[in-house]
């Protein structure tokens, strides 16, 4: 005989949800690392074809946020207590982030085309350098979130410094380059709009791990200030 309670079916439904929701954030930023290691591989074989095709895949990861969006407004509706709030907003952030990574990946990919139009140049090797990073900062996140591991999660935080530090370097280079050469001012300045990207795909990274703080703990305000080495807006 079913002995369950109508509150027992209600509880079940809504934990189903929730890691529906959870499920469908970890495919989208699959998705969402899928499109910048693409990405960078097509700067490095100039292939415009391959780029297009990355550009026209950004929509899918739209898309998915937007099915995450309406997950999220069903859960909402449903009352939920104190700690499912926290995971509901959570989720809503960290969607939209994977959703920038996204648009980052796809701008890295409109850069290369336009990059393909001059001759290749050596500092492509700093942007799939500085790529590298970023996507590992990712992939970290992604498992942090999968587990809800805090701790992990905060040393993919801390590293966030590093590529920073990459960034400026990349950056200082690449302004080096452009005094000494003006035909490289051109190429030079899409990798910069690129690195630039990358940059900010570590920022979002971040952004996660500090909602997987969130989730678990709440309140943000123990969480340690986050170390910037960007210091481009000083480069000479």
């Amino acid at each position: 005989m079913n002995t369950a309670q109508p509150h027992d079916h209600i509880v079940k439904s809504y934990d189903e949800e929730q890691q529906r929701l959870h499920n469908e954030i970890l495919r989208m930023g699959e998705m969402s690392v899928a499109q910048l290691e693409a990405a960078l591989d097509v700067v490095e074989r100039r292939d415009d074809k391959a780029a297009e095709r990355i550009i026209a895949n950004d929509e899918a990861i739209d898309s998915l946020e937007q099915e995450i969006s309406h997950d999220v407004m069903r859960l909402a509706l449903r009352g939920p207590m104190a700690s499912d709030l926290r995971v509901i907003l959570a989720a809503l952030r960290i969607a939209a982030d994977i959703e920038r990574v996204g648009d980052y990946a796809a701008n890295v990919a409109k850069r290369s085309m336009a990059l393909n139009m001059a001759p290749p140049i050596p500092h492509t090797n700093g942007l799939r350098a500085l790529g590298g990073l970023a996507v590992q900062q990712l992939r970290d996140v992604l498992a942090a979130y999968r587990d809800l591991d805090v701790d992990a999660a905060q040393r993919v935080r801390a590293r966030d410094a590093e590529l920073d530090t990459q960034y400026t370097s990349l950056f200082r280079e690449l302004l080096t380059y452009m005094m000494e050469d003006a035909r490289a001012i051109t190429p030079c300045t899409h990798l910069l709009f690129m690195a630039k990207n990358l940059e900010r795909i570590g920022d979002h990274a971040t952004n996660i791990a500090e909602n997987i703080w969130f989730r678990v703990h709440g309140e943000n305000r123990a969480l340690p200030p986050r170390e910037k080495r960007d210091d481009t807006n000083t480069a000479t």
